[in-house]
Parts: structure tokens; C-alpha cells; sequence
């Protein structure tokens, strides 16, 4: 059975959603809903979901921005896009973030039906027979649970920003605590260093990156954050055992 979570600022369409469409027909369960973007990231983290049906445009975080952070950490939700706007920007954007479909409002039921029925065939696939075309996970999200707020911002922040010079002495200024106190709560809360987490998050892009091949190794270290070529064969060594170009070699291997 397919967890879908909802994600629709208007809250009477987000009911209507949740309440008058047929779910257990579509072998699906609606198991959580959020007012906006930033309420369904955190949902998301928390909750196992295969599908995330969400408003394109929400306040505090767009659905396309919410894709985008859970696209570029490598969290596997399927993303339907709901909107009022028939904008093929929109479209265009959704499809290269993944989307697995685009959707106007009011919703067809049986265009949706159709949308999951593609998702739920994909899953008994990918269930049914495994496979070793797929991109490592060096951190999942999804398995963090903080209690701390404090952790829980720096996380989002990371996750939004992590293409950008960020340092635990900024993050720690702008939440209003010691540099340590922050330091020290990430590590107890996490497993893993203010270091430590950003490398990741920035090699979990980089890997989803390599996978797709379109990109040449320093400018892959351009867009997740490293900048430096040096720094990213570096960290990509030490994480994985292997320098970013024999792990492409690799993936070229296996196809």
C-alpha cells in the first residue's frame, strides 16, 4: 500500500483531498498532512512516505523548493505537483526535479488514479528484484529526529544551503547560541559533526550527480558546494573509498 503525505496551504482543498477521494481504492493511506512547505519537510523526515502530493505554491517553502532539498539530499518520495497555474514553467521545473506527475486543480480523480497506479507498479518492481544501479545513501534525512529546535533549523538549513559557504559560527549567530552549545547538540542529536553533515549532504548531491553522467567531475564540485576540486576528490575518497571519476567508471560498468 502506497503512505502518501498531502501538502496544500488552502485548507479546504487539502481537506478534500484527505477526506472525499477514495484512497484505499488506489491502495493507498493518507499517512499525514502539513500546511506548507517547511510543515511537510519535516514530516517527511519523520515519516516513511512514498508519495508526496504537494501545492506548488505554499508559503515558507514552494512545493518545487521542497522537491528540489529532497531531490538534492537523495530521499526517495515520488513528487505529484498540484496546481492552479497552467504555466509550463511550472511543468518544466517539475520534470526536471523528478516529478512524477503534474497535476491541475481541481484534481481528476482518475488521472490521479492513474498517476498511482504507475507509482505503486514502480514499487513492487523495485521490491521484487534488487538492483545495483542505485546511488549510496551517506545520510537519510528521514532517519533524523531531533528534538532540539536549534538542530532542527540548522538541519533545514544545511539541506537549502549546503551549495553555499555555511559555517556552525554563522548558523550558531543567527540562531541565537554559542557556536559549541550548537556543535555540541548536532553531534549528541545526530550521530555526526556540523562538518560532518554538510560533507554529506554535499556528496549525496554529488552522487546523484555522477549517477545521471551528464556532468564533468569539477563542475559537479562547482554545484554541490565544494568549489575546489582538490576538496571534493578528497572527501569523495574518504567517504567512499574511491575518487569521484572510478566511481563514474564504475557506474558506466554496471549499466
Amino acid at each position: 500500500m502506497l503512505k502518501i503525505i498531502i501538502a496544500e496551504d488552502e485548507e479546504i482543498i487539502r481537506q478534500g483531498l484527505v477526506r472525499t477521494l477514495p484512497w484505499s481504492d488506489y491502495n493507498a493511506e493518507i499517512v499525514g498532512e502539513a500546511a506548507d512547505g517547511e510543515e511537510a519537510l519535516s514530516l517527511i523526515r519523520r515519516i516513511h512516505a512514498d508519495v508526496v502530493i504537494t501545492d506548488i505554491r505554499m508559503p515558507r517553502l514552494s512545493g518545487l523548493e521542497l522537491a528540489r532539498i529532497l531531490h538534492e539530499s537523495g530521499s526517495s518520495p515520488r513528487i505529484i505537483f498540484l496546481t492552479s497555474y497552467a504555466d509550463f514553467t511550472y511543468a518544466q521545473q517539475a520534470i526536471r526535479l523528478g516529478a512524477a506527475d503534474y497535476l491541475l486543480k481541481p484534481v481528476d480523480e482518475a488521472e490521479l488514479a492513474k498517476v498511482l497506479a504507475g507509482i505503486s507498479a514502480e514499487k513492487e518492481k523495485r521490491s521484487g528484484t534488487a538492483s545495483e544501479d542505485t546511488v549510496p545513501l551517506l545520510i537519510d534525512w528521514q532517519e533524523l529526529h531531533p528534538s532540539n529546535p536549534y538542530v532542527r533549523s540548522v538541519l533545514a538549513c544545511i539541506a537549502q544551503n549546503y551549495q553555499k559557504p555555511i559555517s556552525v559560527e554563522e548558523l550558531a549567530m543567527q540562531e541565537g547560541v554559542s557556536a559549541s552549545y550548537l556543535s555540541r547538540k548536532l553531534k549528541e542529536e545526530t550521530g555526526h559533526t556540523f562538518s560532518g553533515l554538510i560533507t554529506r549532504c554535499r556528496l549525496q548531491s554529488a552522487l546523484g550527480l555522477l549517477h545521471e553522467g551528464r556532468w564533468r567531475v569539477y563542475e559537479i564540485a562547482e554545484q554541490t558546494g565544494f568549489g575546489d576540486y582538490k576538496n571534493f576528490v578528497q572527501a569523495f575518497r574518504k567517504y567512499l573509498g574511491l575518487s569521484p571519476t572510478e566511481y563514474q567508471k564504475q557506474q558506466k560498468h554496471i549499466r
